[in-house]
């Protein structure tokens, strides 16, 4: 896991909750949610997971944090329209379109449930660092550990792929990029000293089997 720790998440602003010193939360499992305020499968799927696992757990020494993060659609993935969902329960984009759809939102487009956790931005920042062939290299490595053993044919479209997106990118979200995520909805599952236990992409059926593991060691 790259020896990654609870302290390597990057926080811009606290929306929800006191701003929390992650350092304070040694001895407890932490989940750090990540997710984006136009992404329909966060709030669709992990978001409420994300609430059930806390209602399970949290008395038995689980903390969980949700994580807002941008690494596309820069001018709907915002702190204002992050500040709006904590504060008023409105959804927006895609998402206020795939929850209308299902009919899955009340009064004038708003969740029927609020999260209860603690809820933070990411630092995202401009992106102006040059995109070379070397920084490509170093991020398909960093997504794929198996980069270097894949077929010669498959490393160049992976690095074509690559180059694409970073050439696209216009801003840098620190904790997305620091753990090499693939997207969102994304988990970052933190054991009782801090340091970094599992990373996963989309919404995944054994995510609870390790947080009981985790709440089962000691400190």
């Amino acid at each position: 896991m790259n020896n990654l720790r609870l302290s390597d998440v990057s926080v811009d602003t606290w929306v929800q909750g006191e701003p929390v010193d992650l350092d304070s939360l040694s001895g407890s499992v932490v989940l750090i949610e990540v997710f984006q305020v136009n992404c329909p499968g966060c709030f669709l799927y992990a978001l409420p997971a994300a609430i059930q696992l806390y209602e399970k757990y949290h008395d038995r020494g689980l903390e969980v944090i949700g994580l807002a993060t941008a690494f596309e659609d820069y001018d709907k993935n915002t702190l204002d329209n992050l500040k709006l969902l904590v504060n008023t329960s409105e959804v927006i984009g895609e998402t206020y379109k795939a929850l209308s759809q299902r009919g899955l939102l009340i009064g004038t487009g708003k969740l029927p449930w609020k999260l209860p956790f603690a809820v933070a931005m990411d630092r995202v920042v401009p992106d102006n660092e040059p995109v070379t062939d070397a920084r490509v290299l170093a991020y398909s490595r960093q997504l794929l550990s198996q980069f270097d053993r894949l077929p010669e044919e498959q490393q160049r479209s992976i690095l074509n792929q690559v180059r694409t997106f970073m050439e696209q990118k216009i801003m840098a979200a620190e904790t997305f990029e620091r753990f090499a995520l693939q997207g969102t909805p994304s988990a970052l599952l933190f054991d009782r000293k801090g340091a970094l236990h599992n990373v996963s992409f989309g919404q995944v059926d054994y995510k609870e089997r390790i947080i009981e593991q985790l709440l089962a060691q000691s400190g």
